[in-house]
């Protein structure tokens, strides 16, 4: 045994009692010790354990929280796109009135002109059979 001191030579009862006596409560004295040094080594496991679960649940917040925010701003682009795009589509809207107002007034231009022409080829004809009648 660790630390314990055999038992007198001498063999009476009461010795044999002492000895055993001494025995057992070395036994308890280790036993206590060794629930001692479990309870504290359960204590220790317990805070690891705890202190990688808290570090396991920040990092992850963390993670959570980062990608909360990376939404946000997704979502706050992705409403001022949308904003653009109606302004630039009511702009080329507004473009494709205009060239079709443009469109318009160049083919009246084009039908003015065209009448224009017909209206001299008639001025000429009519000028030109009053000089036929004229001269005969």
């Amino acid at each position: 045994m660790d630390g314990a001191k055999p038992p007198p030579a001498a063999g009476g009862k009461q010795e044999l009692e002492e000895a055993l006596l001494h025995i057992v409560q070395h036994h308890h004295h280790q036993s206590f010790r060794q629930r001692q040094q479990t309870e504290r080594a359960k204590k220790d496991a317990l805070r690891s354990a705890v202190r990688v679960s808290d570090l396991l649940v920040d990092t992850v917040d963390g993670g959570v929280q980062e990608l909360f925010v990376n939404e946000k701003r997704v979502e706050h682009e992705a409403r001022a796109l949308l904003t653009t795009i109606a302004r630039y589509r009511k702009q080329t809207d507004q473009w494709l009135a205009a060239t079709n107002e443009i469109n318009s007034v160049l083919k009246e231009i084009g039908d003015f002109e065209n009448w224009m022409k017909i209206m001299d080829f008639d001025c000429k004809s009519i000028n030109a059979a009053i000089r036929n009648i004229h001269q005969s």
